[in-house]
């Protein structure tokens, strides 16, 4: 079993390398063992599927409940897992700051904080205010025992704010502040990726969902890309496989979905390979 510091340096050294990888977003141990399996090399977590799986509209879930969430997901494989921290379930930046520290202690190998307050009349920190948050988590970050990558986001894009130009602004000031990674949900287009990367000079995160799905992660890399994460997406589409199915039987009294669900075996095989344990109930030594 990987210690907290080889999954660290194992996350350092995918964001170092050529080429772009996939993050998947996971929301519960199960979810994370069988992304394991499949072969990912790093998990990162959703504040929007662990709101589904509690049955709450996104962004109503609690720090407690985000670094418990973690947690579970940190300890159900052997691989890194980065945090969704939301905007560190505070204002101030030294408060914010300390969602960092929960999450290392949890054992995230890194984690984000984004620039979002949460109020829809004001909905993104004025600029001096979210650099100073950026710069609080940062020094938590460098304090802990085991490194911990820091992931600044400037959420404008999704906040009804499109304003390119700020939101390069807020990344470049992020980066000047020590973030080790940068992200801006909501580019639509490889021409935006592109503008994006080519702004600044740390590792950039790029979230599928608001991009064309037409769009490859070979095409992401291509375009400078180096973390590809989904969100809330696979949640959404378990849900939705889940509500079909539902209507399916209330409205026609059909069962026709059955033959698509995932074998038993299959199912017990994936958790197990994605938990390190081989068929046999050994556990994995490489």
């Amino acid at each position: 079993m990987p210690s907290s510091a080889d999954k660290a340096a194992t996350f350092r050294a995918l964001h170092d390398r050529p080429g772009a990888f996939i993050i998947p977003n996971p929301w519960d141990a199960g979810t994370a063992r069988l992304l394991a399996a499949l072969g990912f090399e790093a998990l990162a977590s959703t504040s929007l599927g662990l709101a589904n799986m509690l049955g709450r509209p996104d962004s109503q879930v609690s720090r407690s409940e985000v670094i418990e969430n973690c947690r579970a997901i940190v300890d159900a494989t052997d691989l890194p897992v980065n945090v969704d921290l939301e905007n560190g379930f505070a204002h101030a930046p030294q408060d914010a700051a300390e969602a960092i520290r929960l999450a290392a202690q949890a054992g995230a190998a890194g984690g984000s904080i984004e620039d979002a307050t949460g109020d829809a009349r004001n909905p993104i920190y004025d600029f001096d205010l979210s650099v100073a948050r950026v710069r609080a988590a940062v020094a938590v970050a460098r304090a802990q025992p085991v490194p911990f990558l820091l992931t600044a986001r400037a959420e404008n894009l999704i906040r009804g704010r499109t304003d390119m130009a700020d939101t390069i602004r807020r990344l470049q000031a992020y980066e000047e502040a020590g973030a080790d990674v940068l992200y801006a949900p909501g580019l639509r287009n490889l021409p935006e990726v592109r503008q994006v990367v080519g702004a600044v000079n740390r590792p950039v995160n790029v979230v599928t969902g608001w991009l064309d799905p037409a769009i490859t992660a070979g095409q992401l890399a291509e375009a400078g890309a180096k973390r590809i994460s989904v969100g809330g997406a696979l949640s959404r589409l378990a849900l939705a496989t889940f509500v079909n199915a539902g209507r399916a039987m209330k409205e026609q009294g059909s069962f026709a979905w059955m033959p698509q669900m995932l074998g038993v075996a299959e199912m017990q095989r994936l958790l197990g390979a994605g938990a390190g344990v081989a068929p046999s109930g050994r556990f994995r030594t490489a």
